[in-house]
């Protein structure tokens, strides 16, 4: 599949460039990506590395490391993305339970095994195919969850699975050929490996991979790359939300060529997508997915009924919303009906490599997600938060993101978010984190002037008990909000500045 992906490409249109770094000027041709893929399988072969074997790969280098990812796999093997700037125990404990025979990598970064060092790619030879039809052959991609809640997980995505999902990013979203993507996301995330990479892949189309966004000189970069659409998170979009839109249009004139910017990751903030929308004119594409699904689960269409707040309609994966019973009856829900989000298709897991808990996944193959939505008479799929994030106040359920809306939506504000912190009578009660926008508003009358709006706007039990101003937000490494951080630090009431109500 993906090896077919890459002959077919190099063989239709091999000098047509298929990745280009956006700091620099170096690019690699959908050529240049077959030569690499063959020349790695006859490396691996030769180190006794058989196609199906895992190795991880860990390159300071996007570029390097875009390359080796799908060439490993179109190669036959199974890729281990590592994150590079990950510190040693975050990396032992990746390599713990995913175990690759091998690594590519920039030095040995300690671990007992064979290190390969990317090398300048071997001519193919013209017609050749890139991977014999070898019995037993499967490539893929080995992922481990964070962790930060239990035990980490291992996720094995097939090229199965993997090519299902890509191909329907491309359908989804309407990729062709001309299209020219940027993605600043990580590459050891499977946002990027597979929206990004992948379905670039299999579009035939031209990717620009960043190594990490920057809001100085963003447009002007995208007017030179010719860029049609942005692969983006929250975070991205609520930052250049701020922009002056005059700076887009001096850079790529009225409109530019961007058709849409897909929001991936986490869920956007409402005021956010129509601050974007209003001040630039490009639509933004909400998205929801996970890595047992190999990324993509739901998208708003780019041409038709775009839904704000709502992550889209099924894409190539089952969606269905329950409630589940003490004794563990399953009742699907009405429309507009809050329960568990779960999925199934041809691109979600049916079982971990490792770790998970039991029931996760049931015997007809529904994995639940954790998530907590709803799906709505049409067909979309409403998200209100992660079934752990929930707040019991006193035995009133309080979704997060209904306060975050409110918040967020208020002026002098970019960011909010809202976490359950404990209380000596309720349990539970609702905090509120805020990321101005700028210095307009000094933090004292900010929080102030939130605890009006949230007066006036939201019910008592739902109003923030405490307000905290922080110059940034914790963030993951793919562009999260690490929730349970805050969390932490809002039950030890040590936060500096709170506004008690």
């Amino acid at each position: 599949m993906i090896s077919e992906w890459i002959d077919k490409q190099a063989a239709c249109q091999g000098e047509a460039v298929y990745l280009q770094e956006t700091r620099g000027e170096r690019t690699l041709t959908y050529a240049g990506l077959r030569a690499g893929a063959a020349a790695w399988s006859r490396r691996l072969d030769e180190a006794g590395l058989p196609p199906g074997t895992p190795v991880a790969v860990r390159l300071a280098d996007p570029l390097e490391y875009a390359t080796a990812l799908v060439a490993l796999i179109g190669a036959g093997r199974v890729v281990v993305p590592l994150d590079p700037g990950a510190p040693a125990a975050d990396l032992a404990r990746v390599l713990d339970v995913a175990r690759p025979a091998a690594a590519v990598a920039d030095d040995p970064f300690g671990i007992d095994m064979p290190i390969l060092r990317p090398e300048p790619a071997g001519d193919d030879q013209p017609g050749d195919q890139l991977v014999p039809g070898t019995e037993g052959y499967s490539g893929g991609i080995y992922l481990c969850t964070s962790g930060t809640t239990g035990t980490p997980k291992g996720i094995l995505l097939s090229e199965a699975q993997l090519a299902h999902v890509a191909s329907s990013v491309v359908r989804c979203h309407g990729l062709g050929g001309d299209d020219r993507g940027y993605c600043p996301l990580p590459l050891f995330h499977v946002n990027a490996e597979v929206v990004g990479l992948l379905s670039t892949l299999c579009a035939g189309a031209y990717l620009a991979i960043d190594r990490k966004f920057s809001r100085r000189g963003f447009w002007e970069m995208i007017a030179r790359l010719r860029i049609s659409w942005i692969n983006a998170v929250p975070a991205i979009i609520s930052i250049l939300a701020m922009d002056d839109p005059r700076d887009a249009v001096s850079a790529m004139g009225s409109g530019g060529g961007v058709r849409f910017v897909r929001s991936a990751s986490a869920p956007l903030p409402r005021a956010a997508l129509e601050r974007f929308e209003e001040a630039f004119g490009i639509p933004i594409v909400e998205t929801y997915g996970m890595t047992e699904a190999a990324s993509m689960i739901t998208a708003n269409p780019v041409d038709g009924v775009r839904k704000p707040g709502s992550s889209g309609k099924p894409a190539g994966t089952e969606v269905r919303v329950v409630t589940v019973s003490e004794t563990g009856t399953i009742t699907e829900c009405g429309p507009s009906e809050v329960g568990r989000v779960q999925i199934r298709g041809a691109g979600v897991i049916t079982a971990y490599a490792s770790g998970g808990r039991p029931g996760v996944i049931s015997p007809d193959g529904w994995l639940d997600t954790s998530d907590l939505g709803y799906l709505d008479a049409d067909g979309y799929l409403f998200l209100a938060g992660r079934s752990d994030d929930v707040i019991n106040r006193g035995g009133e359920k309080i979704y997060p993101r209904e306060i975050e809306e409110h918040l967020i939506a208020q002026p002098g504000v970019r960011s909010a978010v809202v976490v359950g912190a404990p209380d000596d009578v309720l349990g539970e009660v609702p905090v509120a984190w805020i990321l101005p926008a700028s210095g307009e508003f000094p933090a004292e009358d900010l929080k102030a002037s939130l605890h009006a709006a949230c007066v006036a706007g939201l019910p008592r039990h739902k109003q923030p008990k405490e307000y905290f101003v922080v110059d940034e937000m914790p963030l993951g490494a793919t562009g999260k909000i690490a929730r349970r951080q805050l969390k932490d630090l809002a039950a030890t009431r040590e936060v500096p500045g709170a506004v008690r109500s």
